[in-house]
């Protein structure tokens, strides 16, 4: 597989494009790639680039060869609205949530979120985030990088507006509907995943008010950092691109 390196500011009219350092650090020092090797480039807006490496000396340098067509985005457009798990649980949940074709990621602190995180803490957490989502595109294949939006308090994103079209859920271990018995979902999707202990009564009552409808998996109580994955692969595999 060739190796994948993420530049987001490439223009590829310029034929020759310097890799960014951590790309340059990853090629040559991790990958141990050499002048001649082949690389896929990309800026984050779908498009991408193969080259080879003509120069590893100050910087890493590579000339564009062609266009490639890359990985299409799932037509099933979801955002996972994500409790804060413990630990560093959330690198895993948006390294998976990326390989499984998410659109975006919204990390929130519910009442019961063991995690809490404010003013520069919480803005490191999320460019961290970012890498990683960055991170998994490279490994993934997509071009396109889902966005890991700006932390906030569930109360916050639930009072927020919405878009029109977005259907919106809920996952609920012990009640709602079930997943294959809905109907055929496509465009905007928003779910919400509870923290550890699940959301509050006062909070799901709150979600139901602006739209949120409850969805069941099965009858097992899957953990926060599960649940979700668990949900979207389901989803994709029904309505999506897997």
């Amino acid at each position: 597989m060739i190796p994948r390196f993420y530049c987001p500011a490439l223009d590829a009219s310029q034929g020759i494009i310097t890799l960014p350092d951590a790309a340059a650090h990853h090629a040559t020092r991790v990958l141990r790639l050499r002048i001649g090797d082949m690389v896929t480039l990309f800026n984050g807006d779908g498009e991408e680039w193969q080259g080879s490496i003509d120069g590893i000396a100050r910087d890493v340098t590579v000339t564009i060869k062609s266009a490639g067509t890359g990985i299409a985005e799932p037509p099933l457009q979801i955002t996972l609205v994500q409790c804060l798990p413990s630990g560093d649980k959330m690198d895993w949940v948006v390294q998976k949530a990326v390989e499984l074709g998410v659109t975006a990621i919204q990390p929130v602190m519910s009442r019961r979120s063991v995690v809490r995180l404010e003013g520069d803490r919480a803005r490191k957490r999320v460019v961290h985030w970012q890498e990683v989502a960055i991170s998994a595109c490279e490994q993934c294949g997509r071009n396109t990088v889902p966005a890991v939006l700006p932390l906030m308090e569930l109360n916050q994103y639930l009072a927020r507006e919405h878009k029109d079209d977005e259907r919106r859920f809920l996952l609920d271990p012990v009640g709602g509907q079930r997943l294959r018995k809905m109907d055929r979902l496509s465009g905007p999707l928003a779910l919400l995943i509870g923290p550890e202990g699940g959301l509050e009564e006062g909070e799901i009552d709150v979600a139901r008010s602006v739209g949120f409808s409850s969805l069941q998996l099965g009858p097992r109580v899957l953990r926060t950092e599960t649940a979700g994955l668990a949900a979207v692969a389901a989803m994709m595999a029904m309505w999506g691109d897997l």
